[in-house]
């Protein structure tokens, strides 16, 4: 939702009085609208850019009234202040809107009713008497306090970082950091704030920096910016880069003399602050995790590689012969030699896209594993690719967070160097996805004996993480490999599957488009359906995947059928759809933009707390007095408090980096001028490819063209490739 249209202004007016519902919040710009009861007269509607505004709050607003055709009369926000309620009306409104861990609606009316005006005060100066209302124990009542505290804290900054554009869900993950001390923080060490909270950036620190008067080319600045430019480098997927590039990146950001930029990353290499890396007459440099992560992963290949394999006898020929003759039909030649590679290299990588057979050679190599009673570990990055990966195997499977057993107390996977998977043979799937810290982490965990299998389609996207693990360990040499390249008969009948190679041969030739989507022959598996603009192709996807696909073909809009766009703003963007969507299917109770009961949701961060991970697609299935939500990820249900959920985003559609390793019944995909930024084979056949029974295409043609004919080479600078041809 965007903010109504400016109207003619009346004169300027001020209200106070206690808010009674948000009616809507962007995140991301703080725009708010909301309902207020003043201190006389009857409830309004007030609307603007309100930075923390909570509900049960008492505030102070100035504005201009202006008429909305549909909802009348409301206050267009110019300057606001709130304070802590006064009344016994706004105190049980405030602790009764959740905002507090440990006090619902049902709390606040008890706490309410036994010490009225003076709640605040009893809670912050005495809160041991919060014991005297009926239900509240020691326990409670100290957590109580504890929230009640860090809700001042974060009040506090919220207030303070207003003026800098940062999200209330940000707010939330400073004070987590810091607790009461931040503020402190904020204001005397800036640029540290930006290195240890994810999602602060160099930019908001240095608003912060430059108001409090910190110097322009003072050190603290100036290596904040290099450490910036390295972590945006790495947010473009390098692990490592040139240091003259650093170098320039670096000035231009900072926009301050080069040769003291130069004297502070010359510095910061003296120290060790960061990792450098020769390489043919090159010096690549790197952050210390992205160093680490590369070293290690080169270490555990040639670990891997030297010690002798655990396996117990296989005749390999013989073993292939057992596994057709179950199989009930012959294996191609690379299909065969994709299995005899597997049991006769410690380490090996299986590439190919899709329809040239890779999950024959897994399932025959599950089979042949299990006849022999190995010890086998089978992963993948996400949930839904290690689903898939059980059904195609029939061995069981997990995704490689889970393998590796993260454990939040101690921060760190309990599988390690130190206690490795006790198995023989690791397989891991879609390893297109694997990023340098994770594949390390995973590596490391390998046993010695053990055999290692990598598969994947290296055409996809390369992974959401820095790195490029899959393609430096193939053209490394380190590993064996075998290549899939023929289509098989039963791949040939699939349109999805031609177009996908079509793709990577760069044919610019769609699918026939068609404009009446009511024509579209479901006998077929991919279509386009053609419309010239953002609004017509925002409806014609909203048409499709609410009426056409589950009438015709009895999909579920929420669970079956996945929109996959190219970028993420503008009328044809993820939130223009996710937006559309969302009022479609959740009817008159749909609040646009903000996540409720119902809604179709994606973890956008890893939690290792509560073991969800990026990627993990979820549906809502409610939500507490307090304000937490309880969601349904793939089966697993899990609790995510009000400050876990800014890593929580609508999914109805996103983008097609966030939908690798997953596969969906259906696949609706706009493709647009307006995406041209964005359009790229590689993305495209991304995104056709994740489409099981169905895909369609929405948009120019032409924007189809376009994409598969930008072949253009992103590669990823890394030092992993020089580090695995290398013998130190």
């Amino acid at each position: 939702m965007s903010p109504p249209r400016e109207q003619p202004r009346g004169p300027e007016t001020t209200l106070s009085g206690v808010v009674e519902r948000i009616l809507w919040l962007d995140e991301e710009t703080h725009f708010t609208i909301a309902e207020l009861a003043p201190e006389a007269g009857d409830k309004v509607i007030i609307l603007g850019n309100m930075t923390g505004l909570q509900c049960g709050e008492t505030v102070d607003v100035s504005g201009h009234w202006e008429q909305h055709h549909s909802h009348g009369p409301q206050l267009r926000v110019r300057t606001f202040s709130s304070r802590l309620p006064s009344s016994v009306h706004g105190i049980r409104k405030y602790l009764g809107s959740g905002l507090i861990k440990g006090i619902g609606k049902t709390y606040a009316d008890k706490i309410v009713a036994k010490f009225g005006v003076r709640t605040f005060d009893i809670i912050s100066n005495q809160s041991g008497r919060l014991r005297e209302v009926e239900g509240i124990g020691p326990g409670r009542a100290k957590s109580i306090k504890a929230a009640w505290e860090d809700q001042k804290a974060l009040r506090e900054v919220m207030v303070f970082l207003q003026t800098y554009g940062v999200t209330n869900a940000l707010c939330i993950r400073i004070v987590k950091a810091y607790g009461q001390d931040a503020k402190k923080v904020l204001t005397s060490e800036p640029y540290r704030v930006c290195r240890e909270v994810e999602g602060v950036g160099f930019k908001t620190a240095d608003k912060i920096a430059r108001n409090l008067g910190l110097p322009t080319a003072g050190p603290q600045r100036v290596d904040a910016g290099i450490l910036h430019t390295l972590e945006e480098l790495e947010g473009e997927g390098h692990s490592a880069f040139p240091d003259e590039g650093v170098l320039e990146k670096a000035t231009e950001l900072l926009e301050v003399d080069r040769a003291i930029v130069h004297d502070r990353l010359r510095r910061l290499q003296d120290e060790n602050a960061l990792g450098v890396l020769d390489t043919r007459g090159v010096r690549l440099l790197q952050l210390r995790p992205q160093e680490n992560a590369e070293k290690s992963i080169a270490a555990s290949i040639r670990r891997l590689i030297a010690m002798p394999s655990g396996l117990p006898t296989i005749v390999a020929d013989k073993a292939v012969e057992w596994a057709q003759s179950r199989a009930g039909f012959a294996f191609s030649e690379a299909q065969s030699a994709g299995v005899l590679m597997a049991l006769q290299n410690k380490v090996s990588v299986l590439t190919g896209g899709p329809g040239t057979g890779k999950t024959t050679i897994l399932k025959a190599l599950c089979d042949i594993l299990s006849a022999k009673r190995t010890r086998m570990a089978l992963g993948a990055p996400t949930g839904r690719a290690a689903k898939r990966m059980t059904e195609a195997t029939r061995a069981p499977a997990s995704t490689i967070h889970r393998l590796l057993k993260f454990d939040p107390a101690a921060g760190g996977f309990t599988a390690n160097a130190e206690n490795p998977l006790a198995v023989d043979f690791v397989i891991i799937d879609e390893s297109s996805m694997l990023d340098t810290k994770l594949a390390a982490a995973l590596l490391r965990a390998v046993p010695g004996t053990a055999h290692l299998l990598l598969v994947g389609d290296v055409n996809q996207l390369p992974s959401v993480g820095a790195g490029n693990v899959l393609g430096d360990l193939i053209e490394s040499g380190a590993a064996a490999v075998t290549r899939l390249d023929t289509v098989f008969r039963q791949g040939a009948r699939s349109g999805i599957v031609t177009v996908a190679h079509g793709i990577l041969h760069a044919d610019t030739s769609p699918p026939t488009p068609v404009e009446d989507p009511t024509k579209l022959d479901f006998t077929q598996d991919i279509h386009f359906v053609r419309v010239d603009d953002p609004e017509a192709c925002v409806a014609m996807v909203t048409k499709l995947c609410c009426d056409i696909l589950p009438k015709a073909l009895r999909f579920d809009p929420l669970r079956d059928i996945q929109v996959l766009a190219p970028m993420h703003k503008g009328t044809g963007g993820i939130q223009a759809f996710n937006q559309a969507l969302q009022v479609r299917l959740r009817g008159p109770d749909a609040r646009p933009g903000r996540i409720q009961t119902g809604d179709k949701v994606i973890q956008t961060r890893n939690n290792y707390d509560k073991l969800v991970f990026n990627g993990d697609f979820g549906v809502v299935l409610g939500q507490n007095e307090e304000g937490t939500l309880l969601i349904d990820f793939d089966g697993t249900r899990i609790e995510l408090e009000r400050g876990e959920q800014g890593d929580l985003h609508l999914a109805y559609a996103v983008s097609i980096h966030k939908s690798q390793g997953s596969e969906f019944p259906a696949v609706v995909i706009p493709l647009l001028r307006q995406h041209s930024i964005m359009l790229a084979r590689n993305l495209v056949y991304t995104a056709v490819t994740r489409g099981r029974k169905q895909v369609i295409l929405v948009g120019d043609p032409t924007a189809y063209a376009m994409a598969v004919r930008n072949a253009s080479d992103s590669r990823r600078i890394t030092g992993l490739l020089p580090r695995l041809r290398s013998d130190d």
